[in-house]
This record gives C-alpha cells, sequence and structure tokens, in this order.
C-alpha cells in the first residue's frame, strides 16, 4: 500500500502518534508533500525522524514551500530555493532555535551547519511525484496546466511557483487522468479537501491545533492524530 502524510511543520510529536497508528507492512511506501520545518516546536526532530522512516521503507520526500524559503536562508542555490526574506515571519525562526539557535541576538545564516544527513535529506526533496494513478505535489500546478490531459507535460512544463506556494489550482476539476493529493492549504475547519476524482487536499493545519493526516492509497483510508 501507499500511504501520503500531509503537512507536519515541527509537530515530532503528533508524526510519531500517525506512525504509531499506521499499519504498515513490509513492501509498503510513503510519500510526505513537505513543510516538515517551520512553526511548530520540533523542525530538527522531525527531519531526523523522516530519515529513520527512510532507512525502513521506501520514501519519497517533497520539497514544500517551507523548506525553499529555509534552505535559501541558508544560502542554497538553484531555481528551487526562495524566500528567504520571509522565512523569520513564517515560522522560520522555531526552526533555528530547534537547530541550536537561542535567540540571543539576531540569527546570521553562516552561522548554521546542517548535520549531514540532514543536508542529505533535504538535497533529496522533490518537486513531484507520480505513482499509479495519484500525482503528487506540495501546492498545486497552476491553473493553465490543469487545462492539459497529459500529466507528464504538465509537470515538464510546471513552475517551481506554483508547485510550492499556488493554493487557487490543486482543487479544481481537469482531465489529467490521475488525482492530485496535495498539502499546503488547510480548510478553515481543518478537514480533508475531498474533491475526487480530480484532487484530494491533506493539510489538515496540525501545527494551526489540527490533526496531522495521511491517507493511505488506493483505498483512499484517512488516518488523523
Amino acid at each position: 500500500m501507499l500511504y501520503a502524510v500531509g503537512d507536519i511543520h515541527g509537530r515530532l510529536d503528533k508524526l510519531d502518534a500517525l506512525l504509531a497508528m499506521l499499519p504498515l507492512q513490509p513492501g509498503d511506501r510513503l510519500v510526505f508533500l513537505g513543510d516538515y520545518v517551520d512553526r511548530g516546536p520540533a523542525s530538527r526532530g522531525v527531519v531526523e525522524r523522516l530519515i529513520e522512516v527512510a532507512d525502513a521503507y521506501p520514501c519519497e520526500f517533497l520539497l514544500g514551500n517551507h523548506e525553499s524559503m529555509f534552505l535559501d536562508y541558508l544560502g542554497w542555490e538553484g531555481p528551487a530555493y526562495f524566500g528567504a526574506d520571509v522565512f523569520l515571519p513564517n515560522g522560520g525562526a522555531e526552526t533555528l532555535v530547534s537547530y541550536g539557535w537561542h535567540e540571543l541576538r539576531p540569527p546570521r545564516p553562516d552561522e548554521f551547519s546542517l548535520p549531514p544527513k540532514h543536508e542529505a535529506f533535504f538535497r533529496s526533496l522533490r518537486l513531484h511525484h507520480v505513482d499509479g494513478a495519484y500525482l503528487f505535489v506540495h501546492a498545486g500546478l497552476g491553473r493553465t496546466l490543469t487545462r492539459t490531459s497529459d500529466a507528464g507535460w504538465a509537470l515538464s512544463h510546471a513552475r517551481v511557483e506554483e508547485l510550492l506556494w499556488d493554493r487557487a489550482s490543486a482543487g479544481l476539476p481537469h482531465e489529467l487522468g490521475v488525482t492530485i493529493v496535495y498539502g499546503h492549504t488547510p480548510r478553515p475547519d481543518f478537514q480533508v479537501r475531498w474533491n475526487l476524482p480530480h484532487s484530494i487536499g491533506i493539510d489538515t493545519g496540525a501545527v494551526y491545533g489540527g490533526l496531522l493526516t495521511a491517507i493511505r492509497l488506493p483505498d483512499e483510508t484517512i488516518f488523523q492524530v
């Protein structure tokens, strides 16, 4: 079976509870939709746990907009890393604290060095993943690409900004031939965004007092803590 997990945002307590709940069996696979860091108290611990999970099960880890901001803040270069100027106001301080900054003075990016396993983890993050009848992205594809009928073509033309930040397109009807599973945009009531057969949104506001959600595929069973 395949399990997808929504935005964690430093909530190691909820991640551990969710992992304990999942009836994982040898050969099961997991996809994590990004936003492992920021806002919650244990971003470093979340990354550490995800590395451990990947040692036990095949995993795909997507890049979220919060990882993009964090890595840009640390000086990483590349089209997937941007937004350093809004990293701290968007919960970045909590991430820095989890990595050892104690707020005694303004943070300096050159003072931070990620543990080698964490750097390898962040460098492994992908912008999208396709598995059978499901397409996984952090945020969305953009309105224009949801009007196409070829998922491969759409992904090859997707803009990084929309994959990481778009809030307008993931819930739209489309003819891509896959169901889009995404995070990034919780509903006001923190419920799953069902729009079958087009999409399923599983950011349910874990860091805002909502639930952390996983969905098992293809039977589309929901697990929440």
